[in-house]
């Protein structure tokens, strides 16, 4: 990293900058099309159950995005791959749109294969970017670098929603975002560093190695640990995207639109966490800090189930997302400043474990609800948020590592 340790300030900020921009389009790619799913239902004449579906190729194409980040990392380095991501996305988004337009459900299930392949891969390789411009800074920046997804995703769902109130088709919004993606992705590509992050001499090119390389990740003992923090803050996090906003109207008696109202106060008390944790984390440390918030969430989520008043449900809510808001970026930060020359590679597997989290979490809450009701059910939440306390020291910085923090936490040998 000494190439990155060298960089000027003007330099060092056009870096970071593009790195938030990328977070950014990657939380406006998630969640664009959210808002929009009951007029494509409508327009392609088909079911809901054809539409999960569909969306469930999105999960197929992160998977081997996640596996080709460390081939794709070495040989074309993480700010080609970075703009390459974003053009597989406007891609992806063009054949969204043309699939609408034709009515074609096969071009569908193709754009969000596409989709997912290009966030998983966009995901791995700025994480590591992100991981070396902290280095470079000497200062906690991955949670800002995070809050950037999460304005990202408000930002798509406004877009979503404006263009239906206005009564544009789904087809032309995902085109002309098509085309906004592909702009961004030349904007990004010119202000990375050329190399900006060690991707690794001995990484892997063929997938067969990737995938071998991926296979021995899940053998090294601190990447599981980490795999356990993000384990219990992304099943919070997802878990609250699909049923907080239903755990406050039907088991604390609130209207649907004051429900939605407790899940933008998560969304806003997250972001906030995001922003605001980077002086924070540089006082006390990594393995702190994930500790002080995930003992946040337990109480969050204790007061969201037990609270039998809207104020003591609503700050359960606002705990629940100071709880889930650090252990994912830090996580991925502290993946990738791993042994060996080969950070996409140890990024992909916690991401793996944070991805298996938030995309099957939520349907197990669902299925145990109906036993023991959904608040029930949120005691699962607690159980592994506990855990995420428990393993939060498998984050402090390995031995050899340079410090970006006053706390120098060192794991041991």
């Amino acid at each position: 990293m000494t190439e990155a340790l060298a960089i000027d300030r003007r330099s060092l900020g056009r870096w970071r900058n593009a790195i938030i921009a990328g977070f950014g389009i990657g939380g406006v790619t998630v969640s664009a099309w959210g808002t929009r799913l009951p007029a494509v239902t409508a327009e392609l004449h088909v079911t809901t159950g054809t539409i999960g579906t569909v969306l469930a190729f999105i999960t197929i194409g992160s998977i081997s995005g996640l596996l080709s980040s460390t081939p794709v990392a070495h040989r074309f380095g993480s700010r080609r791959g970075i703009a390459g991501s974003l053009l597989v996305i406007a891609a992806a988004m063009a054949v969204l749109g043309a699939g609408i337009a034709l009515r074609t459900v096969p071009l569908l299930a193709v754009a969000f294969a596409l989709v997912g392949f290009g966030i998983g891969l966009m995901d791995v390789l700025l994480n590591v970017e992100g991981s070396a411009v902290e280095r470079a800074a000497a200062r906690t920046l991955m949670p800002f670098l995070h809050a950037a997804w999460s304005v990202g995703v408000a930002v798509g769902s406004g877009l979503g929603a404006a263009c239906a109130a206005l009564g544009i088709d789904p087809a032309p919004q995902f085109a002309g975002e098509a085309v906004l993606i592909a702009v961004a992705a030349l904007l990004v590509h010119r202000a990375l560093p050329q190399r900006a992050a060690d991707t690794g001499a001995s990484a892997p090119t063929r997938p067969a190695d990737a995938v071998r390389a991926w296979l021995r990740g899940w053998l090294d003992l601190r990447l599981l640990l980490i795999g356990v923090v993000m384990l219990g803050v992304e099943l919070g996090e997802g878990s609250a995207n699909n049923w907080l906003v239903l755990g406050v109207q039907r088991d604390h008696g609130q209207r649907a639109d004051v429900a939605a109202l407790f899940f933008t106060a998560f969304a806003v008390g997250e972001a906030t966490t995001r922003i605001l944790a980077g002086p924070v984390i540089d006082r006390i440390g990594r393995v702190a800090i994930v500790r002080i918030t995930t003992a946040i969430g337990v109480a969050g989520l204790l007061l969201f189930i037990l609270g039998d008043s809207p104020g003591l449900v609503l700050l359960g809510v606002l705990l629940w997302s100071v709880g889930v808001s650090m252990g994912f970026p830090l996580g991925m930060s502290a993946a990738a400043e791993g042994s060996g020359g080969n950070p996409a590679a140890r990024v992909s597997v916690v991401a793996s474990i944070g991805y298996f989290a938030n995309l099957a979490g939520p349907p197990a809450i669902g299925l145990l609800a109906e036993r023991v009701g959904l608040l029930g059910s949120f005691w699962l939440l607690v159980v592994f948020m506990l855990a995420a306390f428990a393993a939060a020291g498998a984050l402090a910085k390995p031995r050899g590592t340079p410090s970006t923090s006053p706390i120098d936490e060192r794991s041991t040998p």
